[in-house]
């Protein structure tokens, strides 16, 4: 099956779904398709990730976020995730995926999910992300205006903070000249 039929399907059932609010966990059900599979006989690494963009699709559109977001020509974007695998799955295995955006700052959103497999964690992670319009990145204060939530933050979980400062560290560490390739590897402070 195409990802944009998924997508579509994931939309139309969004649709009919329950109202939540920012904060809220919502559960997507699943199986692992061929067209999801890598040369070792399981979900693709790369996937994944792919499958948290139909969770955020879900999310928005089930927060009342989309049509407001058409209306203004603002498109989700994700500008970073960290995941971490412990077990594959494997060709047609049912699995969940729990997704949530757990807090903001004034410029970016930053969610959680997991993948879950007979009640255990397949695969979990983090990811930042924000809404893109035609002037530029959307504040996190215009999205909780449109949402009608308040644009105070929940507290930041430490693991989701520790990742954010590794992201600042390798961001920071890309922005350094590039070594020639026979010159000694530097040491990163």
């Amino acid at each position: 099956m195409n990802l944009y039929w998924r997508l579509l399907l994931v939309w139309l059932r969004a649709r009919r779904k329950p109202r939540i609010r920012l904060g809220e966990t919502i559960e997507l059900r699943l199986t692992v398709l061929p067209n999801d599979l890598d040369l070792n006989g399981h979900m693709n690494n790369g996937r994944y990730l792919t499958i948290v963009d139909l969770a955020l699709v879900e999310y928005m559109t089930r927060a009342g976020f989309v049509g407001h977001a058409l209306r203004q020509r603002w498109r989700p974007m994700m500008t970073g995730s960290m995941i971490a695998f412990r077990r594959g799955l494997r060709p047609f295995r049912r699995y969940t995926l729990r997704f949530a955006i757990d807090c903001w700052d004034e410029r970016w959103a930053y969610v959680r999910y997991a993948f879950v497999h007979d009640g255990r964690v397949v695969a979990s992670g983090h990811g930042r992300g924000g809404i893109v319009g035609p002037q530029g990145v959307v504040g996190s204060a215009e999205m909780c205006r449109v949402l009608g939530v308040d644009p105070v933050s929940p507290p930041m979980p430490a693991a989701l903070a520790a990742w954010i400062e590794a992201d600042r560290m390798l961001r920071a560490a890309h922005e350094a000249p590039v070594a020639p390739l026979d010159s000694p590897q530097r040491e990163i402070a």
